[in-house]
């Protein structure tokens, strides 16, 4: 009993840190929001996309928390939103047309 009873108090505390944690993503969100509005349209672009991961990755700390997926499974997602937030702030080269193009 003492082992059920640890281990829902476990998760409890588990769940309220992964929902502030989705709620400290969700700020961040907002507070970036109307600067990306003033952005130059590519750039506006990355920035509307990086900040998409950060919903999404705020939404799996919502669904660890509601016990739908595993520890396991949010540090996957955790990593893969590092990867593509790693890929959105790499500078992509512009293209370069030539007389032969």
């Amino acid at each position: 009993m003492l082992g059920l009873l640890s281990r829902t108090v476990g998760d409890g505390r588990r769940a309220k840190r992964a929902l502030r944690s989705a709620q400290v993503l969700d700020e961040v969100v907002a507070g970036q929001l109307a600067l990306v509005s003033r952005l130059p349209e590519d750039s506006r672009r990355r920035a509307a996309d990086y900040l998409a991961e950060l919903v999404m990755l705020a939404q799996s700390y919502r669904h660890f928390a509601a016990g739908w997926i595993t520890r396991k499974e949010l540090e996957r997602r955790g990593v893969t939103t590092m990867q593509r937030l790693a890929e959105l702030r790499r500078p992509h080269e512009q293209a370069q047309f030539t007389e032969q193009d």
